[in-house]
């Protein structure tokens, strides 16, 4: 019990005391890794406290990592790094480049003194809700990617209500939550509008939309834009297995069929903006160059890194919708 102080009057609450006091037992190595913590119990008759005081105060270390609980025997000390004030579990839909960009910009922004945990839950309900559900109670903010799973708000909302925040697509059933969101119906229409002086030429537009990763809304802004401005339009979930029409302009959200297409248009000696156009997705660098110039709409995923970072170090509310362009090249 010599390892916790606890003093009134100091202006200081009472269970951020006891984190400071475990906090220095271990920097003075007066506690060592796995070493038993005083119990709850003990510490409230010591300096009667409430129960909720004591357990606030080893909340807060577990979620930083720097203790962990045994069920029936009480709490040890996990980590010697107190240094460490937040513990972050970021969970992702995939690894791709666009996620890497959000990842590099978020940790550059974050600053030091914080740990950050990336799990991947690969469109995967199941593997959603595992873990979240392993994971909630081990760390001080949560910053989910739900992506286009249904059902998520009734996992999300398990998590402390505070501590969460939602990333890239965001819905109704989520709105009570903090966010940095991408409005795909509105980003494709906008987008398309932007570009409507080239599609002009064009006598079809084609949007290839498997509909298992991508978000609804860019089928719901593709539809709304055609609709609104008279234009002629399918959607096909694959473009394998079809030939490209002459007066065709395809819409590609996913690379893979972005390479399918213009392999199959040099196969049927097709040029691009005389006889089709593409307009790709996600802005990269190879597509400043493929083609002679990629034409794409892409939201800035760098951006996205840093308002994130922001928003969890200031503990910022509201939700925040990231920008998105159409950037015009050879393609179109």
């Amino acid at each position: 019990m010599n390892i916790i102080s606890i003093q009134n009057n100091l202006g200081i609450p009472k269970y951020r005391q006891i984190v400071y006091s475990i906090e220095k037992a271990i920097e003075e190595k007066k506690l060592k890794k796995d070493e038993k913590l005083p119990s709850i119990n003990k510490i409230c008759i010591a300096f009667t406290l409430s129960r909720d005081t004591v357990l606030q105060a080893y909340e807060e270390l577990k979620k930083r990592g720097i203790i962990y609980a045994i069920p029936g025997k009480g709490y040890y000390v996990k980590s010697l790094e107190v240094t460490i004030k937040q513990r972050i579990f970021l969970l992702f839909d995939e690894l791709n480049i666009f996620k890497e960009d959000i990842y590099n910009s978020f940790m550059e922004s974050i600053g030091k003194n914080v740990q950050v945990d990336i799990f991947f839950h690969h469109f995967n309900y199941q593997m959603f809700r595992k873990l979240i559900t392993e994971s909630n109670g081990n760390y001080t903010k949560y910053i989910i990617m739900p992506t286009n799973l249904p059902n998520t708000a009734e996992i999300i909302k398990t998590l402390p209500v505070n501590e969460v925040f939602i990333l890239d697509q965001t819905n109704l059933a989520l709105e009570s939550f903090p966010a940095v969101f991408q409005n795909h119906q509105k980003d494709i229409y906008d987008a398309l509008q932007k570009g409507k002086s080239h599609l002009n030429k064009y006598k079809k537009l084609i949007l290839i939309f498997p509909g298992f990763r991508e978000p609804e809304g860019m089928k719901k802004g593709f539809e709304n834009f055609c609709a609104d401005y008279a234009f002629e339009y399918e959607i096909i979930p694959q473009f394998k297995g079809r030939e490209i029409h002459t007066g065709e302009t395809y819409i590609i959200p996913n690379d893979r069929d972005l390479v399918d297409v213009i392999e199959k248009s040099k196969l049927q000696n097709l040029k691009l903006s005389e006889d089709f156009g593409i307009i790709s997705y996600n802005e990269t660098a190879l597509k400043k160059i493929v083609g002679n110039g990629i034409t794409t709409i892409s939201t800035d995923f760098e951006a996205m890194g840093r308002i994130l970072a922001e928003m969890v170090l200031k503990g910022k509310k509201g939700q925040i919708e990231n920008k998105c362009t159409l950037i015009l090249r050879n393609s179109l």
